[in-house]
C-alpha cells in the first residue's frame, strides 16, 4: 500500500478547520446588545444589573484597559428551532490566545444569578436542549477588558498596560458577534472523535499497526462526510470511526488520574482585585460542568481565593459549597495562598497551612492530606516538616520539570527535608498543570514519566489556568474517549486524595531526594521588587514582635489581646507570599499596592506592639529596653525587657595610617581605607584576618542584566561574565561615630554607613541606594579569608548546606540561591557570618590564590537591586535601604543570634517597671522561639512553638511563667493536641524537658488554668 499518511494528515486537518467545526452551529441569529461601561473599579453585582446601558454592535470598540463593562443581551429563539439544542455563543472581542490573559466576562440572569463565565476557549451558555421555540433570553454580562500583556510578536517587551495610570484610555478590545445558535451534538462528537484519534496518531510509532488503523478510520470517516451536508452525515463518519474508539488500552498502558484544575494567579500581570472576578468566573464555569458531567471532578486550592468568592460572590459561593459537599468540586493544598516557599520566614510559612486548613476545616470540613503547589518557583529544604506538622503527608508540584541544566530523576519519591520528615511527592510527568487532554500531552506524560517497572500512575490536572478558566467540556469529552483507548494512557477523573492513596499503596518504598527542591530557573525572584521583600520581612518581624509583647501582657496585664486584628494582619501578609508578589514578577499595579499595604500592616503592628509594652512598662519615665529576640542582649533578657547600663554604641572611628579609619573595639579590629573598602576584619580573640588578603570587602558590584527571558524572573548565568567593581568615591568621613560613605555611578547614588558597636565583634553596614538603573544587577560582595566547600544559608527552622565548588552540572545551576537572615561559611573551629535585614538572593563562590602556598577565598554576595522592564518597567527605580553586618568568628549559633538581632532590634519604652520577666523562656541557645502567642480558639491558652537551630541535638528546660506547664500538650500546627497525646516530661520545679533531634520543631500548648 501506497504511503499518503502526510496526505490524510492534512486532509483532516483542513476538513475539520473548514467544513466540520463550523458545522457544529448551524443556525444562527444575532442577539439585541446594550452596554454600560466605567473606567474605575468594579460595582457590585446589584448595580451592574441595573445600569442604564446604550445600543453597541458588532465591530464596535469597548472598554477600556483595567475597565468593567456591563453587556445586556437579550433575544428570542426563533420558532423554526423548536426540538434542537440551542446555546448563545457569545464573543466579547477574544483573540485566540489562551484564556486568562484577555477580556473575560461573567453571565448573570436578571436576578442576579450568575450562569457561568466566558473565556475565548469557553464562550457559550446553553439556552435549552430541546427548545420549544420562543424562549426568551435576558441575561447581564460583567465583563472585564483587561489588557493582555503578553500579546504581540516579542515576548517580555516593556508595557505601559500594568498600572492604570499609565494604561491610557484607548478601548483594548473590538465587539464579536454575539448570537442564539443550534448546537449539533453530533457534529460535536464527531469533532471530538476526529480530534482524539488524530491527536494520539502521530504520537503512535511509525511502524505499528494502530497508527495506521487509525489513519485508515480517519480517511473512512472523511469520506463519509458531504462537504455540502456535514450536519447530514455526520452520524456516518462517526460510524466510520466507532471501531477505532472502541479498541481498550492495552493492560500495561500508564493510568493517568485528570482532575479539573484552574490554577489561578492570585496576582500576576493583573491587579488582586482581578483575581476576586477571575476565582468567580471560573467556579462558575466549573459548577456548571459538574453538573452536566457527573463523573468529572474539580479541584481548587488557596483558602484565600475561596474567601474571596464568599466575601464579593455569595452566590457564586452557595453553588460552590454545594458541590464540595457532593465531593467533586476539591478544595486541595491546605494553604492560604499559593505561596512561595524560599523566602516566607518560619512562621510565616507555618501559618500558611494554619490558615488554609483551618478555613478548609471551618466551612467544609475538609481536612487535606496533600500540599498542592504546582506553579510555586522551588521548594525550601525545610518544607516537609511544616507539611506534616500541618497534619499533611503529601505534595504535588509540576514547576520542577522547569528546571534547564538537570533533569530532575523522578516523578514520585520521598522528599525530605532538613529534620529528616519526609513527605510523599509526585511531580506529574505531563510537564504542566494547565493539561488540554491532547493527545500530545498524554503520550509526554507516559513517555517521560521515570517510574516505569516500579509504578504505573500519575496525575494531570486538567483545565486553563494562570488567569483562570478552568476545564472545558471538550477535555471532558476528550477524557471520555480516553478512560480506556488502545495507544494512549488510561484516563480516568479522580480527586488527588484518591490519586495519591493508589499511587502510594502501587509505590510504598519510593527513592528519596534529600534537601531542597530547586527549582534552576526564576533565581532572579528572590531580588526582583526590593521593596515588597522588604515589606514582607518587617511584617514577619513585626508580627513576632506584636504576638509575643500582646501575649505577654494580656498575661501580665488586662491588656485585651488583639485576636481579630492580628487574624486580619497575617492573612493579609499570608497573600502578599503569593507566588507572583513575593518574587517580585507582577505588574507595577500589584507591587505599588503592596506597598501601600505594608506601610499600613506596619502602622497597625506598630501600635499593637506599642500599647502592649506601655501596659507591661507601667506609667513613668525609667527607660525600659524590650528584648524580642530568643537570646538575651546586652543585660535584657530573651523576649522580656529591662533597664540596661550596657553600652552598645559605636566605637569611635580613628585615622588609618595608609588612609581611611579603623573601627577597634578589643574583639574586632576592621581598617576601612580611603575608598570605603574594608581591608581587614581582625578577630582579636582568634588572632585571625576575616577578608581575604588584596580582595576588600563591603564592595558594590555591578553586572548587565538581560536575561535570554522572563525579565523580572530570571538572571543568566552569563551575567558573571561582566561586571564593574564600584570603587570609586565622591566622599568618605566620619559622622555621628560612624563612617560614611557616599558613592555615585550611572543615574544612582550610593550612601553606606559603617560602624562596630562597643560590645559586640561584628560591623555593622547600613547601604542607601537611590537606584536609576535599567537592566543591572548590584551585588554588595565579602571575599573572605576561609576555606570552605560548603555554606550553610537560614532557611525555615534550621538552615541549609550548600557546596561553594562546581562539580557538577548541579552544583552549577545553584549560581544563586535564598537565604533568611544569614549565610554563614567555616573551617572547622573558625566562621563568618553574613546576616541581612531584608535579602534573600545571594551567591558565594570559592577561588584558590596562587602564591608559595595556595589559600582559598570563599566570597559572599548579597543581591542588593535588580532593574528588569518586565512587567513592571520602573521595577525598583527609587530609594532603598539595607542593613548587613559582618560577623568574624561567628558559630552557626553566632550567626543565628546575630540574624534575629538585625531583624528584631531593641525598643525603649518608658514606664514605671524596672524589668520585665519573660512569658517563656529557654535554657539552651540552640533553641530558637519561633512563636508566642495565644491560641486560635481564643480559649486563653499559651501557644509556643520553638526549633532546634544549630542542626545537633538539643536538650533544653523550658520555662513559663504564669501558666500550668503540668497539662501542657504537643500539638500540631493548628494546636490540636497530637495523636497520641504526648505531654512532654517536667522538671521538678515545674519546667518542661525537650529533648529536640537536629531542626526538630515543635508546638507546645499550655492551658492558662
Amino acid at each position: 500500500m501506497h504511503d499518503d499518511r502526510k496526505l490524510v494528515e492534512a486532509r483532516l486537518k483542513r476538513v475539520l478547520d473548514e467544513r466540520i467545526r463550523p458545522a457544529v452551529h448551524p443556525a444562527t441569529t444575532p442577539l439585541r446588545v446594550r452596554i454600560w461601561s466605567t473606567d474605575g473599579e468594579p460595582v457590585s453585582v446589584s448595580e451592574g444589573l441595573i445600569a442604564p446601558t446604550r445600543p453597541i454592535s458588532p465591530g464596535t470598540p469597548w472598554g477600556s484597559p483595567w475597565g468593567t463593562s456591563w453587556f445586556e443581551i437579550t433575544g428570542t429563539v426563533p420558532t423554526a428551532w423548536a426540538g434542537h439544542t440551542v446555546e448563545a455563543v457569545l464573543d466579547l472581542g477574544f483573540t485566540p490566545r489562551t484564556p486568562g490573559f484577555q477580556c473575560e466576562g461573567l453571565v448573570y440572569r436578571p436576578d442576579g444569578t450568575p450562569v457561568k463565565g466566558l473565556h475565548p476557549r469557553n464562550n457559550h451558555v446553553r439556552v435549552g436542549a430541546p427548545v420549544v421555540g420562543g424562549e426568551q433570553v435576558h441575561w447581564r454580562v460583567e465583563a472585564a477588558s483587561n489588557p493582555d500583556l503578553t500579546a504581540g510578536e516579542v515576548p517580555f517587551r516593556p508595557t505601559l498596560m500594568g498600572e492604570r495610570a499609565t494604561a491610557g484610555s484607548a478601548p483594548p478590545y473590538v465587539l464579536g458577534e454575539l448570537q442564539l445558535a443550534v448546537f449539533d451534538e453530533t457534529v460535536w462528537n464527531l469533532v471530538m472523535d476526529l480530534e482524539v484519534l488524530g491527536e494520539l496518531m502521530p504520537e503512535l510509532p511509525l511502524d505499528g499497526a494502530r497508527r495506521w488503523e487509525i489513519l485508515r478510520a480517519i480517511s473512512r470517516a472523511l469520506d463519509a462526510v458531504d462537504l455540502q451536508d456535514v450536519n447530514g452525515t455526520a452520524q456516518a463518519a462517526r460510524a466510520e470511526l466507532a471501531v477505532a474508539l472502541a479498541a481498550p488500552a492495552v493492560p500495561t498502558a500508564h493510568r493517568i488520574s485528570a482532575v479539573g484544575h484552574a490554577h489561578i494567579d492570585s496576582a500576576w500581570l493583573w491587579p488582586l482585585r482581578e483575581t476576586v472576578r477571575k476565582v468567580a468566573r471560573t467556579a462558575s464555569n466549573m459548577t456548571c460542568l459538574l453538573a452536566d458531567h457527573p463523573d468529572f471532578v474539580f479541584t481548587m486550592s488557596q483558602a484565600q481565593q475561596y474567601a474571596w468568592i464568599k466575601e464579593h460572590r455569595p452566590e457564586v459561593y452557595a453553588m460552590v459549597k454545594k458541590a464540595v459537599a457532593e465531593g467533586r468540586f476539591v478544595p486541595a493544598g491546605g494553604m492560604w495562598v499559593e505561596s512561595d516557599t524560599n523566602m516566607p520566614g518560619s512562621e510565616a510559612m507555618a501559618r500558611q497551612f494554619v490558615h488554609g486548613r483551618r478555613f478548609f476545616l471551618d466551612e467544609f470540613g475538609i481536612e487535606n492530606e496533600e500540599a498542592w503547589l504546582p506553579d510555586t518557583f522551588g521548594f525550601a529544604a525545610g518544607l516537609p516538616q511544616i507539611i506534616k506538622a500541618a497534619g499533611s503527608t503529601r505534595l504535588l508540584t509540576q514547576k520542577i520539570s522547569w528546571s534547564r541544566t538537570n533533569t530532575f530523576p523522578h516523578h514520585t519519591f520521598h522528599w525530605e527535608g532538613i529534620d529528616g520528615t519526609r513527605i510523599f511527592t509526585h511531580f506529574p510527568p505531563v510537564d504542566t498543570y494547565n493539561c488540554e487532554m491532547t493527545g500530545s500531552q498524554l503520550a509526554h506524560a507516559a513517555a517521560n514519566f521515570k517510574e516505569k517497572g516500579a509504578a504505573t500512575r500519575s496525575l494531570a490536572p486538567v483545565g486553563y489556568g494562570d488567569g483562570g478558566g478552568g476545564t472545558t467540556r471538550e477535555m471532558v469529552a476528550k477524557a471520555t474517549r480516553l478512560r480506556s483507548l488502545e495507544g494512549a494512557p488510561t484516563v480516568q477523573w479522580e480527586a488527588p486524595a484518591d490519586f495519591f492513596t493508589k499511587a502510594e499503596a502501587e509505590y510504598p518504598n519510593p527513592p528519596v531526594w534529600v534537601g531542597e527542591l530547586y527549582l534552576e530557573l526564576h533565581r532572579a525572584t528572590l531580588t526582583s521588587q526590593a521593596r515588597t521583600k522588604r515589606g514582607n520581612r518587617r511584617s514577619e518581624s513585626l508580627l513576632s514582635e506584636a504576638e509575643l509583647w500582646s501575649a505577654t501582657a494580656a498575661a501580665h496585664t488586662e491588656f485585651p489581646y488583639p485576636y481579630e486584628q492580628l487574624d486580619r494582619i497575617w492573612k493579609t501578609v499570608l497573600l502578599h507570599q503569593f507566588h507572583d508578589i513575593l518574587p517580585g514578577s507582577s505588574i507595577a499595579w500589584v507591587h505599588r499596592e503592596a506597598r501601600d499595604t505594608y506601610a499600613r500592616l506596619a502602622q497597625g503592628l506598630e501600635d499593637i506592639i506599642g500599647r502592649a509594652q506601655r501596659a507591661l512598662a507601667g506609667t513613668g519615665n525609667q527607660e525600659l529596653v524590650f528584648n524580642s529576640a530568643s537570646h538575651a542582649r546586652r543585660s535584657v533578657p530573651a523576649g522580656g525587657a529591662s533597664v540596661t547600663v550596657d553600652d552598645g554604641s559605636p566605637v569611635t572611628p580613628l585615622p588609618r595610617a595608609a588612609g581611611g579609619h579603623v573601627l577597634d573595639n578589643g574583639l574586632l579590629r576592621v581598617e576601612i581605607d580611603a575608598h570605603g573598602l574594608v581591608v581587614s576584619a581582625y578577630d582579636r580573640l582568634a588572632r585571625r584576618e576575616a577578608i581575604a588578603p588584596g580582595q576588600p570587602a563591603n564592595l558594590l558590584q555591578l553586572h548587565p542584566d538581560l536575561p535570554n527571558e522572563w525579565d523580572a524572573w530570571d538572571v543568566d548565568a552569563f551575567y558573571r561574565n561582566v561586571g564593574q567593581d564600584l570603587t570609586e568615591t565622591v566622599d568618605v568621613r566620619v559622622e555621628s561615630g560612624k563612617v560614611r560613605v557616599e558613592r555615585s555611578f550611572g543615574a544612582s547614588r550610593v550612601v553606606q554607613h559603617l560602624w562596630v558597636p562597643a560590645d559586640a565583634q561584628r560591623l555593622d553596614i547600613d547601604t542607601e541606594v537611590d537606584w536609576h538603573e535599567t537592566e543591572k544587577f548590584l551585588k554588595l560582595a565579602f571575599p573572605l579569608d576561609v576555606k570552605a566547600d560548603r555554606y550553610a544559608s537560614e532557611t525555615q527552622f534550621g538552615h541549609v548546606y550548600r557546596p561553594t565548588h562546581q562539580n557538577t552540572s548541579w552544583e552549577w545551576a545553584k549560581f544563586e540561591a535564598c537565604n533568611h537572615r544569614f549565610v554563614h561559611v567555616a573551617e572547622p573551629g573558625w566562621g563568618v557570618a553574613v546576616v541581612n535585614d531584608a535579602t534573600y538572593g545571594h551567591d558565594v563562590t570559592r577561588a584558590v590564590r596562587t602564591g608559595a602556598a595556595p589559600d582559598t577565598t570563599t566570597t559572599v554576595r548579597a543581591s542588593l537591586l535588580r532593574a528588569p522592564r518586565y512587567p513592571d518597567p520602573e521595577t525598583d527605580q527609587g530609594l532603598h535601604r539595607f542593613h548587613h553586618a559582618l560577623v568574624p568568628g561567628a558559630t552557626i549559633g553566632d550567626a543565628v543570634r546575630e540574624g534575629l538581632r538585625a531583624n528584631l532590634p531593641e525598643r525603649t519604652v518608658t514606664g514605671s517597671a524596672t524589668s520585665v520577666a519573660p512569658l517563656v523562656s529557654v535554657d539552651d541557645d540552640a533553641v530558637v522561639i519561633s512563636a508566642v502567642k495565644l491560641a486560635d480558639d481564643r480559649s486563653g491558652d499559651l501557644v509556643v512553638r520553638l526549633y532546634e537551630a544549630h542542626g545537633g541535638r538539643a536538650h533544653a528546660t523550658v520555662r513559663i511563667d504564669g501558666f500550668v506547664t503540668g497539662r501542657t500538650a504537643l500539638t500540631d500546627l493548628l494546636e490540636r493536641p497530637l495523636p497520641d497525646r504526648t505531654r512532654p516530661p517536667m522538671s521538678a520545679d515545674g519546667n518542661l524537658l525537650l529533648d529536640l533531634r537536629p531542626f526538630q520543631m515543635v508546638t507546645l500548648r499550655v492551658p492558662h488554668v
